[in-house]
């Protein structure tokens, strides 16, 4: 079995008796230490921190199927790499993050799916190897179980388009942008509302933004990411040449999109 899905199944399994024992502090920091172990390693030691990362998210989810989460980073941490885990969902680990040289780490925004009264935690790797967190309790419920709304066919069609948008205002020395990726995320706990049957999962596993070469970011992600994933993310600037996105997904399909950068209609 691949290693994603060995710890997919661990991390399920661990899932079941979390709801059952109750949803009070000392359960929720019982919970993390069981994930910390899982998902980063028997030796990891991730120290908590108020101020090397942050994150926002609502208290309370008006639609727990489409939670959005804001990660921030302090300048000059060092971060090389971030990952959000929403604890009480089944399969917790929503994403993980490696930043490359034309990336910057300071901001970052994702849409989760929250299944029950949770913390998310934010855990930053820094450039030393060691890795610091901090965490927001959300109320949401059923995040994982909603349906989308749209037949299977419906939801599928157009699979893998992408579209990428800029914005003004970024940091000094890095951009703003946000990926939008058209991919239903099933992640096999929604009920077809006609067949009365579950559909299938298939969900987005890798997506790697680049230019020129470079690496802005590469993310691994797992069936807590929302519908149409939307990234909002931070890029270097002072480069004219043009993104390159890559998509993968649990069924082996993978696409690829060129987008031009903003600093080439200025330099053409």
């Amino acid at each position: 079995m691949p290693k994603r899905l060995i710890l997919a199944a661990c991390l399920v399994a661990l899932a079941a008796p979390a709801f059952a024992a109750g949803n009070m502090e000392p359960d929720r920091v019982s919970r993390w230490e069981d994930l910390t172990y899982l998902i980063f390693g028997d030796d990891a030691r991730i120290a908590p921190t108020e101020s090397l990362v942050t994150l926002a998210a609502p208290a309370r989810a008006e639609d727990a199927a489409l939670v959005p989460v804001t990660i921030a980073t302090a300048e000059g941490a060092g971060v090389t790499g971030l990952s959000l885990v929403v604890d009480e969902n089944p399969g917790p680990l929503a994403a993980r993050l490696r930043f490359g040289p034309a990336g910057d780490p300071r901001e970052l925004g994702l849409r989760v799916r929250v299944d029950g009264y949770t913390n998310l935690h934010a855990v930053a790797t820094l450039a030393d190897g060691s890795m610091v967190a901090n965490a927001v309790f959300v109320k949401g419920s059923g995040g994982c179980s909603a349906p989308i709304g749209l037949s299977d066919v419906e939801a599928m069609a157009d699979m893998g388009e992408m579209r990428m948008k800029f914005a003004a205002g970024g940091p000094e020395g890095s951009g703003r942008a946000t990926l939008m990726v058209r991919h239903p995320n099933f992640n096999g706990m929604q009920m077809n509302q006609v067949s009365r049957l579950y559909t299938p999962a298939r969900y987005v596993t890798e997506v790697e933004v680049s230019r020129g070469g470079e690496l802005v970011f590469a993310m691994e992600s797992d069936i807590s990411l929302a519908t149409n994933p939307v990234i909002d993310f931070l890029y270097r600037t002072g480069d004219a040449r043009p993104f390159t996105v890559s998509v993968a997904d649990s069924s082996g399909a993978r696409w690829s999109q060129e987008f031009p950068a903003p600093e080439s209609a200025v330099t053409n």
